[in-house]
């Protein structure tokens, strides 16, 4: 895979946070950094995903059992 630095700017003591979770984690900053990146780009994608998976179940309706044909009336729902 192609890779391109990128630069960022951080405030120091965000800096110096990410510094000590990258060391405990075992990477450099970079590696976490761009670690955080991918996860984040691959959940967005998987929400895109998502939604269009919904928006085709909402657009093409459920099958309710009644072809189609309402077989009561609402005062036979709402018996007085």
């Amino acid at each position: 895979m192609e890779r391109q630095n990128v630069t960022i700017s951080l405030p120091v003591s965000v800096l110096k946070k990410a510094r000590h979770l990258a060391v405990e984690e075992g990477s450099s900053l970079s590696g976490l950094l761009a670690s955080f990146v991918e996860r984040l780009v691959d959940e967005a994608s998987e929400k895109a995903r998502a939604a269009r998976r919904i928006r085709r179940r909402l657009d093409s309706g459920l099958d309710l059992g009644t072809d189609g044909e309402i077989a009561w009336t609402r005062d036979d729902v709402h018996e007085r």
